[in-house]
This record gives structure tokens, sequence and C-alpha cells, in this order.
């Protein structure tokens, strides 16, 4: 897949534009695959698609197997008969346009989708062989999730108050039968609360009749789509509950180890991010049979997988989880060649990209070669001016120092400020290295037009350039700034007018000139 020259957009479902609160699987979705169709563009790349927890952020899901209630579409589901058009009706407090609006869309939309998904768990109608059919296809994750999700619910309105009003709970802090999911426990619990924890399952098959439309209406016109799978899973989801087994806890079910990095140049103290460390050995034992099950789930929604923070599978940095910063861990060695392995194995040879950024060894590069994964290249990280040197540019990431066709090239990522938010950042002399990059004579408006040029014309097989930098737009339109939570992470919507016919032309005049329509 990534063989031959291509390129494409980055854009979360959450970014559409013109559905209340968030984006959705609906109309908009399409129609940027039209738009993508016009710009000659042969992929759309997104973020983890699943429920979001804390945060917001796509990376802390609840499940790494579900699709995120939030991007169900409810003028599709009145489409199908499945809701009313007047019970769909948004709040007026619940805008079409401007940034995701969390708080008031989860407060309205999930408690609709619950009632809508009991009403059609109960009668089916017609799509009840299909309802069936998805509930037993896909019960090795989905009755846990549905369990896990209602067990959540239940205690979170339990203990909802005016200190705590959303009643923000984490399973270790459930019943212990209930939080060590035992079998007696759990079975008592499906027995009185049924009705509900099919109307989750009915959710989840709402999404997936949406999804998988949307993604034939894709391949139908030459789009391939890439997810993200990020390494580690959020310490309160699903996945953590049902395979306790498979991660490093204790007793109570709380982490002992954590994840991080360690200190380096943009931080003294290095990122704890918290999530549970696996337990590779207890993996291995069977074939890492739920890593092979979680990337199988991922190809049924996606063409290819982009795998966050590659690095880990080769080795990883650990923290006790008493600690509050990243400082005092310690490296352990993961088994990424023997995992890699499996997959092919198990999988065939599965389209991944590996984001190998940050500092990375030897051993890691080795490890992505020997599977011949597509590494990542961010020009943001391009233009320094001290690492200038009578020989000129020596940073790898200078798309004239590219070593191998076989990259993925970003002019940033969902990580990174915007293109043109960067550029207004930079010094004179930084910027003075830029114009001098792509010539001289280039005003500072259109600068970041000739910078998805450099990558459009690199050796690169493919480039994946994000909406925001189609459009030049500025720092209010970044997507997330890691190490900070509220704000406006992963709030930005694009606009009607972002489906720029223009636009999309000038795409595809760079995907003819520069050979990314083969």
């Amino acid at each position: 897949m990534f063989s031959r020259r291509k390129s494409g957009i980055l854009l979360h479902i959450s970014s559409l534009p013109d559905s209340p609160g968030i984006g959705t699987l609906g109309e908009s979705a399409f129609e940027f695959v039209n738009w993508l169709k016009a710009g000659n563009q042969s992929f759309w790349q997104m973020l983890p698609i699943g429920p979001t927890g804390y945060g917001d952020s796509p990376y802390a899901s609840f499940s790494s197997f579900a699709g995120n209630p939030l991007f169900v579409d409810l003028n599709l589901l009145a489409k199908n008969g499945w809701a009313t058009e007047e019970e769909i009706r948004h709040p007026y407090k619940i805008k079409t346009t401007g940034n995701v609006n969390y708080p008031g869309v989860i407060k309205w939309k999930i408690p609709l989708l619950l009632e809508i998904g009991g009403r059609f768990a109960k009668n089916p109608g017609n799509a009840g062989d299909a309802f069936r059919e998805f509930k037993e296809a896909n019960s090795h994750w989905l009755d846990d999730y549905a369990l896990f999700m209602n067990i959540k619910d239940f205690y979170e309105k339990k203990l909802a108050n005016r200190k705590n009003p959303h009643g923000i709970t984490w399973f270790h802090s459930w019943p212990k039968p209930l939080a060590r999911k035992e079998e007696e426990a759990v079975e008592k619990w499906r027995g009185e609360h049924n009705d509900e924890i099919e109307a989750h399952k009915a959710i989840q098959f709402f999404f997936r009749v949406q999804w998988d439309a949307l993604k034939r209406y894709a391949n139908d016109n030459g789009i391939c789509l890439i997810g993200d799978i990020p390494i580690f899973v959020a310490p309160n989801s699903a996945d953590v509950w049902a395979n306790q087994k498979e991660f490093l806890l204790g007793r109570s079910g709380k982490p002992t180890l954590v994840s991080g990095v360690p200190p380096d140049y943009f931080s003294e103290t290095g990122q704890l991010w918290g999530n549970p460390l696996f337990n590779w050995k207890k993996m291995a034992r069977d074939d890492f049979a739920w890593w092979i099950s979680r990337i199988r789930q991922t190809l049924t929604f996606f063409d290819a997988i982009r795998v966050d923070h590659f690095r880990g599978f080769e080795a990883f940095w650990a923290v006790p989880s008493s600690e509050t910063t990243a400082q005092n861990g310690t490296w352990i060695k993961a088994p990424g060649e023997k995992f890699f392995k499996a997959v092919k194995a198990q999988l065939g040879d599965v389209p991944i990209i590996a984001e190998d950024l940050g500092v990375i060894t030897d051993e890691v590069t080795r490890l992505r070669t020997k599977f011949n994964f597509p590494g990542m290249k961010i020009l943001q990280f391009a233009f320094n001016k001290g690492e200038i040197d009578q020989r000129g540019y020596v940073n790898p990431y200078m798309p004239h120092q590219f070593e191998n066709p076989n990259c993925v090239a970003y002019t940033g990522t969902h990580d990174n400020t915007t293109l043109a938010a960067y550029i207004d950042s930079l010094s004179p002399d930084e910027l003075m290295c830029i114009k001098k990059y792509v010539g001289t004579g280039i005003k500072y408006s259109g600068l970041h037009n000739e910078m998805i040029r450099l990558l459009f014309a690199s050796i690169a097989n493919t480039v994946i350039i994000p909406m925001q930098d189609v459009f030049g737009l500025g720092e209010k339109t970044r997507m997330n700034a890691p190490s900070t939570t509220g704000g406006t992470n992963w709030q930005w919507r694009m606009i009607q007018r972002n489906f720029s016919h223009k636009k999309a032309e000038g795409l595809a005049r760079l995907s003819y000139l520069y050979g990314r329509n083969l």
C-alpha cells in the first residue's frame, strides 16, 4: 500500500462540519470523500475512533475495539427508521458550527442513543438478523464492553453530586467482585441489567452499519482509510477490566507500573502518561492473542494502520505507579521481533506506519526496517538553525535528507501546532533558513503552500497533510497540545467552505505534477 507515490489528508471524524456538536459518519463524511477524490488524494487518515474518556482524548478510549457513539449520525438513524425526526432534534445550545462541544453533546446525545438503542434492541424489525449476526461475530469484545459501560454508567450516576457532578469512577473503585470480574457477580449483573447492556450493543451496531457504508463509499472512490492504534490503552477501560491478566496490575486492579518517557530535551521530568503496561511474558504464552484480536478488529475499520509510539515495541519506559513524574523509571525490553512475527504469521503483511518520532535507538530502527514498516518524517522538525553547518542542512527531517522512499512525510501531526502557526513562531534566522530552502522569492503569506509542495516533490512514497495546513489555518485550530488537558484540545472542526473546489484542484495539480496520481 505504501510502495507507490500517493498522498492524503489527516482529518478526524470529530472535525467534520454541519452536524450537532461534533462531526459524525453522516453526510459531511461522504462529502469529504468526494472532496478527496476531486483533489486526487488516495488516503484519509484519522485518529483513534474509540469511545473517548479522560480529557476527551482519542488516545484515552474506553475500548480499543468499539466505535465512538458520538460519531453515530442521528439523521441516518431516522432514515433507517430506527429513530424519529422529532426525538433527534438537537437542543438550541448544541450548535452545528464551531468547535466540538464535548460536555453538551455527551449530556444530550449519549442518553438519547441509549434510549434509541434500548428500543431497537427489543424490536429491531427487519434488521433483526443483521443485529444478531453482529452480536455473534463481535461477542469476543462486545459482551465485555457493553457490560463495562453499563456498570460504569450505573456507578457514575450513583456517585454524582455537587463535588463530583459527573460521578466519574474507575473500575477498581467498584465493589470488589465486579472490579475483579468474578463470574458469579458478573452473571448476576447481566441478569439484572440486560436491557441496558443490550442498548450499548445496539449503539455499536448503529456505528458499524454507518461506518461500513462510509468505508465502502471511500474504497469505491479510490480512497483508503488509515487508522491509528495507540500502543497503550486507558487504565479505566473495558480492555483492562476484561483482560486484567494481560496487564501489570496489583490485586486492586490498579497498575503497579505505568507508561511514560524519560527526561529529555523537551522535559526535565519526562512525560508520565499513566497507562498500565502489558504483561508481555503472559501475552507471549498465548501467541499475543489479545493484540492479534485488536489489530484484526482495527483492520475491519481501516485499510492501513499507524502504530503510535512504535518505540515501545522494542523497549518501554516503566515508572512505578506511586511516582508523580517520569524521572524514576527504567527501560524494559519488549518482545518486538517475536510479536511482529506473530502478527505476520496470523494476519499476513499488515500495512503499518511506524510512529518512530523522538529519541530512537538503533535497535528500534532495526526492528522497523526488518519488517519494512515506513517510518514518519515531520517537516516542522526539519528547520533548526542550530543544526546547520558548513555542509548545509544535516537534519534527517529535511526532504533532501530522506534516506529511503519507504516513509510517510507530514507537515505536522495532531500533536504539532499548525504549519501556519509554526511559521509565525519562527525567529528571523529560522525563517530565512526556510525561505532560502524553498526559494528566496517566496512571499511570507505563501510559505506554508511551498512547504507542502516540498513534501509532494520529495522521494517519500506517502505524503499526508493535516487539513488545517491545506488551508493555512492558525494556532486556534491546533488539534492537541501534548501534556495538557482541557483548553481546546481535540475540539477543532472545519467549516463548510473548507470543502473548497479551488483547494481540491490545487491538491490535484500537485499530485499530478509530482507523480502521486499513479
